[in-house]
């Protein structure tokens, strides 16, 4: 396909991209890093963990050797925990299989855990120069305003379809300055919502500005079901302490600490919560119950699912059974050193 597509952005991009710590570097584990961080992260709010990351585990021998909880908690507020968790597997995984030396094989950065077809992708093509394209949303939306491209995104079809188009794109010799070039163009000129199509220089080449349909492109099928979801949280205190449990099954925040947690199918009175049976059953021996406070209600939107949470506040002079074998008893002064959940984050921020 002709090249002049690549040669226009490549040369937008030179004039226009930001400046950016995982540019300009041809190390795999730093560019890896970025690269997950920024997955479901704005660049702007994944800059500073980024940063804070490689200084904590400025290599992959360092990831791999950390204990899971220190890695989730300099994850903390980044959300989607379950790239956090992967990170800190397929660093045990290149240790293990590849001796500490991070892949230079497509199909090896491929089998890392975590590593999908894009990320391998950036990873090979920033760091070795090797020709794959990566297509993220980013280059989704351009391909598919360029080209004036019906075929939705979230299809095998489309997929597929995307994926020749960008790869037909790719000089071979530029491959990763192209990479970059086409995902940097979708983020700050080709943007979602109302781009300044006036002040592109492709709009010429620009099927999509031709035909007027630059607001209908790119096309999903699905729309993804959001669920409604009630979290009681009791922040418990007794003697200068709370209680913390992990989360652990294939929910949101696996991994992470939280209050004991009640969760309903509505928005529950205090009065009904105390009277849950969960609750009776958490509290049963710890003798006079005193509710102190309770929070507004907290919504926390994530990728499927709203959160409606609210802390209770209680005291209590002793733990009771449950408390004090199934939980971990934390001094308050020590409860930053567990990572929680953005959600919890803000409350104890405001305590």
């Amino acid at each position: 396909m002709d090249t002049i597509y690549s040669e226009w952005i490549i040369a937008w991009y030179l004039e226009h991209k930001r400046d950016l710590p995982w540019r300009g570097i041809a190390d795999p584990y730093r560019i890896w890093v970025s690269e997950i961080i920024l997955q479901q992260t704005r660049v702007n709010q994944g800059l500073d963990y980024y940063l804070r990351f490689v200084e904590r585990f400025p290599d992959v021998r360092a990831l791999a050797e950390a204990d899971e909880d220190e890695v989730l908690k300099y994850w903390q507020g980044l959300g989607y925990y379950s790239r956090a968790r992967n990170l800190h597997k397929a660093a045990k995984k290149v240790m293990a299989d590849f001796g500490g030396v991070f892949p230079r094989e497509y199909k090896d950065i491929l089998s890392l855990n975590g590593v999908g077809e894009y990320t391998a992708a950036a990873i090979a093509s920033f760091a070795y120069g090797l020709p794959y394209a990566t297509v993220d949303g980013n280059v989704y939306r351009v391909l598919a305003r360029l080209f004036a491209l019906f075929t939705p995104i979230d299809t095998p079809k489309g997929k597929a379809e995307f994926a020749r188009l960008a790869q037909s794109l790719l000089p071979p010799d530029h491959a990763g300055l192209h990479n970059q070039a086409m995902m940097e163009f979708g983020a700050l000129q080709c943007v979602p919502s109302s781009p300044d199509c006036g002040h592109c220089s492709l709009q010429s080449q620009c099927k999509a500005c031709e035909q007027g349909l630059v607001a209908q492109l790119p096309v999903k099928s699905q729309r993804t079901k959001v669920q409604d979801r009630y979290f009681n949280y009791l922040y418990i205190l007794c003697n200068g302490h709370t209680f913390l449990q992990k989360r652990t099954g294939n929910d949101v925040w696996k991994g992470l600490y939280e209050f004991p947690l009640i969760e309903t199918d509505r928005q529950y009175a205090v009065d009904e919560l105390i009277a849950d049976r969960r609750f009776g059953q958490l509290l049963e021996g710890a003798g006079e119950v005193e509710v102190q406070a309770v929070s507004p209600l907290m919504k926390h939107v994530l990728s499927h699912r709203n959160i409606f949470a609210r802390f209770v506040t209680i005291r209590i002079r002793q733990a009771s059974p449950m408390l004090g074998g199934a939980l971990l008893c934390v001094p308050l002064d020590e409860v930053d050193r567990y990572a929680v959940s953005r959600l919890t984050e803000m409350f104890l921020e405001r305590e």
